[in-house]
C-alpha cells in the first residue's frame, strides 16, 4: 500500500469559517462552513461528513486525522477561559504585574497594559526556596498548600497554575503542591511551570503556566467531545493537532499543553507557504493569509519560516513588542493583525474611516450573508465592488446578498462622508489593504529586509481578493496563489511533520563545563521528547537536533549554537565556544575575546523528517478558455463599474495565459487580478500574477 492509498483529513477552524480537506494522493476534496463557536466540533463533523460523501467513503475509512484551531487564542484574547489562580513562591505574589519593568511605550502616562489572567485575589504564595542549582533552601510548606486547595474550592476556581522560583532547575516542589492538590480538590486542573516551560525568566515562565491552566479546561474539553464525536462516527484511529511551532502532537499531549496551539491555523498556513516555496525555487518568500478574521503575515527563506521562542498574546498596541502577554513556546514568528473579511468598518470621530480589529465573527457575519449583521465588513465591500461572485461564494454554501451589503456600506460609510456607495466601498478595501499593508513593513523592517524582492504566496478565503492591491502597495511583482488556497491553512497541515521539542533551562560558565549533568540533562530530555514526538509519529522514523542557547556574561539574550547528536565530550567544549563566537561575528561583526561566556539553555527537537518536494517544471504556453462571464467591478480611476472577464480556474489548464483586469473563480475563494498583472496556470496548478512591465 502507497501513500496515494491512504485518506488523510484536515480541519482547521478560524474565527469566522471552518475549513475541512480530504486528500488521497493528488485528489482533493475541500470544503468551507461557518464555524459553530458554541460547538466548535459541530462544524467538523459536518464539514467532514460532506468531503467524505463526496469521495464515497465514511469515517472508519480515514488513515489520517490532523486537526488545528485558533479555540486556545480567542479564549484568552476574549477573556473566555477558565476561572484560575496562581500559587507562587513566598514573596513573588505580583511577578506577573511587574513583569520585566519595562513599559511598550515609555512616553505615555495613559499606557493600556494587557489584564492579567488572573486576578489578583487568586494569586496565592507559599513558603518555599529552591536556588538556580536546584539546591533546596526552604523545605515547601505543605500545611499551607492544603488550606490554599480548601480556599481555591471555596472561590470555585477551575484550573491553577503552580511557578515556583527556579523551578526549572529542580520541579520536586511543583509537583508535589500539584500532588497535594489534587488529592485535595480532585477535578482540579493543575499546570506546572517546570513542565510547561521549564525555563528562566520567571515572568516568561509564569505568564506561560498561567496562559496554559487558563485554556486547559476549555481545550481538554473541547477536544474530548471532538474525540468522541468522530469516535461514534466510526472514526478510531488517533487525532493529531497542529502546533504554534508547525509539527503536530497527539491529542493527549495538546490537552495536558494547549498552550502549544495557541497559533496553530496559522502555523499550517506558514508550512504550506513554505512547501510553495520549495517547489518553485523561491528562495524569498511572503506569506500572506488573510481569512476571515484575521491576516498572518510570515517571512520565509529558503523554504523554511522564521522560528521564534516567545509569543504574544492579546497585544494592546498592535504593532509594538511588550504589549501584550507572553507566551515562552516553540512558535513560528509571524505578524498577526484584525483584518479579516469579517473585520468591522466605520467612520471615527475625525471623519476617517477604520476597519478592525474586531470581527463580525460567523453569527452574526457580514450584513451581505443575511444573519443579522448590523455593521460593514470587508467582505460587504468586496460584494459591493463587484469581487465577489454571490453564486459561487464558499462553493455556493453560504447565500449572499449584495443588497445588505450596499444598504450597511451606505448607511454607516457612505452617508456620513457624503460619498456614493461604490466609493464608501472601496474606501473600507483600501483602509484595510494599507493596514495589511502597514504590518508587512514593520514585520520585514524588524527583519532588516525589503519585502519588495520576495515573491507573495497568498492563501485563505480573502487573501486572493486582496493580493495584489496588497502586492502593488508593498512593490512585490510575483504572486503565488496555490490550488485550494481558500482551505490552504488546513493543506498545510497535510505538510506538517510529527515533532516535539523541549527547552530547559541549566545556567552552566563555558570555563567549569560540567559534562556530566549536561550529558544526563540532554539525555532526559530525548527520551522525553522522543515519546512525545512518538505518539504522534507513528511508524515514521524520527530524528533528533540539539542546540544551546549562549551569550557573553551579563547580556540579556542568546544565540543558538548546534550541539552533536551523542555525550558530549571534553573536546566539545572547544567547539562549543569556537562555534559561539562564530554566530555571533555573524550578528555583531566581531566577538570579544577573552571574555566570560554561559549556557543558559538548552534545547532539543525530535521530528519526522519531510521529502523535499518534487520542483515544479515550466509548463507550455496555451491560450486560455474563454470568460465563463463578466462582472461589473467598481474602478476608481473612472468612478463607475467596468466589466471584466471572470474565468473559471476548474477549466483552466497548466500553461494558460489571461491578461488582468480579471477575476478568477473558485469554490474556496476567488482571485482579483488587476490591471498592473498578468496571470497564468503553471504545471503545479498554482496560479501566478507577474506584474507587467
Amino acid at each position: 500500500m502507497t501513500s496515494s492509498d491512504f485518506y488523510r483529513l484536515a480541519t482547521d477552524i478560524g474565527g469566522t469559517f471552518t475549513d475541512i480537506v480530504l486528500e488521497r494522493g493528488s485528489k482533493r476534496f475541500t470544503t468551507k462552513l461557518l464555524t459553530t463557536s458554541r460547538a466548535p466540533e459541530e462544524a467538523v463533523v459536518e464539514g467532514t461528513r460532506l468531503v467524505l460523501a463526496e469521495a464515497g467513503i465514511d469515517f472508519s475509512k480515514i488513515d489520517t486525522f490532523v486537526h488545528g484551531t485558533t479555540l486556545a487564542t480567542n479564549a484568552v484574547i476574549e477573556r473566555k477561559g477558565a476561572k484560575t489562580a496562581l500559587i507562587a513562591t513566598e514573596g513573588f505574589r505580583d511577578v506577573i504585574e511587574i513583569a520585566d519593568e519595562g513599559r511598550y511605550d515609555q512616553y505615555d502616562i495613559f499606557i493600556d497594559k494587557p489584564r492579567q489572567l488572573v486576578p489578583r485575589q487568586l494569586r496565592f504564595t507559599v513558603a518555599e526556596r529552591i536556588d538556580v542549582t536546584g539546591k533546596v533552601w526552604i523545605e515547601l510548606d505543605e500545611t499551607h498548600i492544603r488550606r490554599i486547595a480548601a480556599e481555591l474550592i471555596v472561590q470555585k476556581v477551575e484550573a491553577v497554575a503552580i511557578a515556583f522560583l527556579h523551578s526549572y532547575s529542580n520541579g520536586k516542589h511543583e509537583a508535589r503542591a500539584a500532588a497535594i492538590l489534587a488529592q485535595e480538590a480532585p477535578g482540579l486542573a493543575i499546570t506546572q511551570s517546570s513542565e510547561v516551560c521549564p525555563e528562566m525568566r520567571e515572568y516568561e515562565r509564569t505568564s506561560t503556566a498561567i496562559a496554559n491552566a487558563y485554556v486547559q479546561p476549555l481545550m481538554a474539553g473541547y477536544l474530548g467531545r471532538l474525540k468522541e464525536r468522530f469516535a461514534a462516527e466510526g472514526y478510531k484511529r488517533p487525532i493529531h493537532l497542529m502546533t504554534s511551532g508547525g509539527s503536530l502532537a497527539s491529542l493527549e499531549t495538546a490537552a495536558r499543553f494547549p498552550i502549544r496551539l495557541v497559533e496553530s491555523g496559522p502555523a499550517g498556513g506558514a508550512i504550506l507557504a513554505a512547501r510553495i516555496a520549495a517547489e518553485r525555487e523561491e528562495n524569498k518568500v511572503l506569506s500572506f493569509d488573510m481569512g476571515g478574521t484575521t491576516a498572518k503575515i510570515c517571512l520565509i527563506y529558503n523554504a523554511e519560516p522564521y522560528k521564534a521562542r516567545t509569543f504574544e498574546v492579546d497585544r494592546q498596541s498592535r504593532f509594538t513588542k511588550g504589549s501584550g502577554l507572553p507566551v515562552r513556546i516553540p512558535v513560528i514568528e509571524m505578524v498577526e493583525i484584525g483584518a479579516g473579511g469579517g473585520s468591522i468598518a466605520r467612520v471615527d470621530t475625525l471623519r476617517r474611516i477604520t476597519v478592525g480589529p474586531d470581527s463580525a465573527g460567523s453569527q452574526p457575519g457580514p450584513a451581505c450573508y443575511g444573519r443579522g449583521g448590523t455593521e460593514p465588513t470587508v467582505t460587504d465591500a468586496d460584494v459591493a465592488i463587484g469581487k465577489i461572485d454571490p453564486k459561487r461564494f464558499a462553493g455556493g454554501v453560504i447565500t449572499i446578498y449584495p443588497d445588505k451589503a450596499n444598504e450597511i456600506l451606505a448607511d454607516f460609510i457612505g452617508s456620513p462622508l457624503k460619498m456614493s456607495t461604490p466609493m464608501a466601498a472601496y474606501g473600507v478595501s483600501e483602509i484595510v489593504d494599507e493596514n495589511m499593508a502597514n504590518a508587512a513593513r514593520v514585520h520585514a523592517v524588524e527583519r532588516g529586509v525589503s519585502v519588495a524582492d520576495h515573491t507573495m504566496v497568498a492563501f485563505g478565503g480573502a487573501a486572493p481578493l486582496h493580493a495584489a492591491r496588497l502586492a502593488e502597495k508593498l512593490g512585490i511583482r510575483r504572486i503565488v496563489v496555490p490550488a485550494d488556497a481558500g482551505v490552504g491553512s488546513a493543506v498545510g497541515f497535510l505538510r506538517a511533520p510529527a515533532a516535539y521539542e523541549l527547552v530547559h533551562s541549566y545556567f552552566m560558565r563555558l570555563q567549569s563545563f560540567d559534562l556530566g549533568a549536561v550529558n544526563s540533562l540532554l539525555s532526559t530530555m530525548s527520551a522525553e521528547a522522543n515519546a512525545l514526538a512518538s505518539a504522534a509519529a507513528g511508524p515514521r522514523a524520527l530524528s533528533e537536533t540539539r542546540t544551546a542557547f549562549m551569550r557573553y556574561s551579563g547580556q540579556g539574550h542568546e544565540i543558538a549554537v548546534n550541539l552533536p547528536i551523542r555525550p558530549l565530550t571534553t573536546m566539545d567544549i572547544a567547539i562549543l565556544l569556537e562555534s559561539f563566537e562564530e554566530g555571533y561575528r555573524k550578528l555583531f561583526s566581531r566577538h570579544i575575546p577573552g571574555a566570560a561566556i554561559e549556557v543558559l539553555s538548552w534545547a532539543l527537537l525530535v521530528t519526522t523528517e519531510t521529502a523535499h518536494p518534487e520542483i515544479i517544471k515550466i509548463a507550455h504556453e496555451r491560450s486560455a478558455p474563454p470568460a465563463v462571464s463578466h462582472r461589473p467591478v467598481f474602478d476608481v480611476r473612472s468612478n463607475k463599474a467596468i466589466d471584466i472577464p471572470m474565468y473559471d480556474r476548474m477549466t483552466m489548464q497548466p500553461g494558460s495565459n489571461v491578461s488582468g483586469p480579471c477575476i478568477v473563480v473558485e469554490d474556496g475563494t476567488s482571485t482579483y487580478v488587476t490591471a498592473s498583472f498578468d496571470v497564468h496556470i503553471d504545471s503545479g496548478l498554482a496560479l501566478i500574477l507577474t506584474a507587467k512591465k
